[in-house]
């Protein structure tokens, strides 16, 4: 990678995780979503999710930190994590074997998923007698889909509108599953080599953004209708992941 590409990816990145940070500070979701949405338009889709690696570690770790009183979530939730926690890494080890043309593809399925689920998608309420296999089934799916794009909000936006979480249980919840899944997300870009060298230390610097941008967003959702900026935001990740699409199938 030259000088100048570097200096130009370098700051089209700092750009895109503190305009992601905003977003995940205001409606709680988003992160990776956006940043690798936005990067992946005009770089190798590749390297886009390998920078947002270290900063989703940070800006979850962050998240869970702030939602509080987590014990009882984790006992909760504790089936669903440990499926995506495993199927995760074993995914993230094997993604170098994927072709790029198949990430991109994946990449834009799951974020148009992710965007109409969230923008009109109601799931029937689940028994309570399901909820185990439920969360097995949807920390599997949504392991394999973090491993390989580094997204993995569908599958467990799915499972909880399904459970009808209130509020607070919701952010506890999500904080919870989303630093679970980041953690294997890092080991597995670790043992795959592909955190080595500049691109490793430039994930590292994207941290700075993503939290600055997230202390802004928790501001403003006190001040925004966070409802208004959540269809905003979910109407553009849907513009983004036709265009990875259109990208994929014809060029």
């Amino acid at each position: 990678m030259s000088v100048e590409t570097y200096e130009a990816i370098f700051w089209a990145a700092m750009v895109t995780f503190l305009i992601a940070g905003v977003i995940k500070g205001t409606i709680g979701i988003g992160l990776p979503t956006t940043a690798i949405g936005i990067l992946s338009q005009f770089t190798d889709v590749r390297l886009a999710i390998t920078l947002a690696v270290l900063p989703i570690v940070a800006g979850n770790g962050w998240q869970m930190i702030r939602a509080g009183n987590m014990f009882g979530t984790a006992k909760r939730y504790a089936i669903f994590a440990v499926f995506l926690i495993v199927v995760l890494f074993v995914t993230a080890v094997t993604v170098t074997n994927v072709p790029t043309q198949t990430l991109i593809i994946m990449l834009g399925v799951v974020i148009v998923l992710f965007s109409l689920i969230s923008l009109s998608f109601s799931p029937p309420r689940m028994p309570d007698s399901w909820d185990r296999p439920a969360q097995a089934i949807a920390g599997s799916a949504a392991g394999i889909l973090g491993g390989m794009t580094a997204i993995w909000a569908p599958p467990v936006m799915i499972y909880f509108l399904a459970r009808r979480l209130d509020k607070d249980e919701f952010i506890r919840a999500t904080a919870l599953l989303l630093l679970a899944g980041s953690l294997p997300l890092l080991a597995g870009y670790i043992v795959n080599g592909q955190l080595a060298g500049e691109t490793g230390k430039l994930s590292a610097l994207l941290i700075i953004p993503t939290l600055i941008g997230f202390t802004l967003g928790e501001y403003l959702r006190s001040k925004l209708n966070a409802e208004r900026f959540r269809t905003a935001v979910l109407v553009m990740f849907l513009l983004m992941g036709l265009n990875l699409l259109r990208r994929a199938f014809f060029g």
